[in-house]
């Protein structure tokens, strides 16, 4: 078994997608991982694809128009089989090319874009899943390492001058503005990265989780080198 957690309490590794499904979070779990070692050229069917905007939604038939050579191929089996399974499990997996995200400034002491330390929410039971193939990847953050910044004093302080309504409705504008989603790295955090080619199923904030949401980020993106992902 690959060591990806650093001996985190909170990540759990199992050998198969079938254990990525059905294994629960449980105690401190929020993140499984199925490590895996990938065959192929991810990087060639990256160079075959034209970004002209910051993300492109990749489509299968796309995909299998390609001509690769033979790493490549194998690479492209690796991505169809990967949306295939995915989809089976009832869920939406997508492939996107990324360039960059959009930045958020609307309020400098506090962005609320996806570089942002954050946990994610439905109103129904599910859960996020995600793979990186090629680029910068994304990493977690034991929960006990990071802080909601709402919490913060400074921070809350801030965003009280935001607010125009009555005391009874602020927590509500916190999270309608997905304030209370963000975190921050405590001085001694060590984040961890996903690695390239695992699978992650990470724990949604949704009604009756019975485990903390998992918190997490994309990272800045290495000059003039695109991302590979899938996530739904």
């Amino acid at each position: 078994m690959i060591d990806l957690y650093h001996g985190s309490t909170q990540i759990r590794c199992v050998e198969n997608f079938q254990d990525l499904l059905t294994t629960p979070f449980q105690g401190e779990v929020n993140a499984l991982c199925w490590p895996r070692e990938l065959m192929g050229d991810f990087s060639e069917i990256v160079s075959k694809l034209d970004l002209r905007d910051p993300i492109l939604e990749l489509d299968p038939e796309e995909l299998r128009e390609l001509e690769l050579s033979e790493q490549g191929q194998l690479a492209r089996e690796t991505l169809l089989n990967d949306l295939k399974i995915l989809k089976a499990h009832g869920a939406s997996p997508v492939l996107n090319l990324i360039q960059y995200y959009e930045r958020d400034d609307s309020y400098p002491f506090f962005p609320t874009d996806v570089y942002s330390f954050h946990v994610d929410r439905s109103p129904i039971p599910t859960n996020t899943f995600l793979c990186t193939y090629h680029g910068a990847t994304s990493e977690l953050i034991p929960n006990s390492q990071a802080e909601q910044k709402v919490l913060v004093p400074k921070i809350r302080a801030e965003l009280r001058k935001l607010y125009t309504g009555t005391d009874d409705g602020f927590e509500l504008f916190l999270s309608e503005y997905f304030f209370d989603l963000h975190y921050q790295a405590k001085p001694t955090a060590r984040p961890i990265s996903f690695g390239l080619g695992h699978i992650w199923r990470l724990a949604v904030d949704h009604p009756g989780i019975p485990v903390p949401p998992c918190v997490h980020r994309a990272p800045i993106e290495k000059t003039d080198e695109t991302r590979l992902m899938l996530i739904c």
